[in-house]
């Protein structure tokens, strides 16, 4: 019974592999239409362009409390890495005033007890993982995003109206 089983596993085996080999590999089948539209997973399609410089657009409004602020220009270059923080060379306390600069959140000096520190806290130390340069890049995805206090606004006239049941 042993041996007859092994012969049949290995037969199946056996024709799995050679259907695979049989199978034409010079169609790659179309990929899914997600963030980088059209052409098969074998494709190798060229980047779209990068998006304008951030100094020529004006300051974004945050959308929401607590949001990360943008970065409103480039940093194509910076240093951000465990012995150094080009951000901070503005940025800093000590630095902020003189150079125009805002200086950084006090919440960027709180450990994750909430205990403030002398220095920007490791969890807080790359910017780049919170904040984003600016640019004119059109969305990738279609979005029903609304400021919140657009919400609010929205929410009040659905309530003096009645639209909240």
């Amino acid at each position: 019974m042993k041996t007859l089983m092994t012969l049949v596993f290995g037969t199946l085996l056996a024709m799995s592999a050679m259907t695979a080999l049989q199978a034409d590999t010079s169609l790659s089948p179309s990929a899914p239409d997600g963030l980088r539209k059209g052409g098969t997973v074998g494709d190798s399609l060229p980047a779209p362009p990068i998006a304008g410089d951030p100094r020529d657009l004006k300051r974004e409004v945050r959308n929401y409390p607590e949001q990360p602020p943008v970065i409103p220009h480039a940093i194509r270059g910076y240093q951000i890495d465990k012995r150094f923080n080009r951000c901070l060379d503005c940025h800093s306390r000590e630095v902020a005033p003189a150079a125009g600069a805002p200086m950084v959140s006090i919440t960027h000096f709180m450990d994750r007890n909430n205990q403030v520190r002398a220095a920007v806290t490791p969890g807080r130390y790359f910017c780049t993982q919170c904040h984003v340069p600016q640019t004119d890049a059109e969305p990738l995805v279609e979005s029903d995003f609304l400021p919140v206090d657009q919400v609010i606004r929205q929410g009040a006239r659905d309530g003096a109206s009645g639209g909240n049941q």
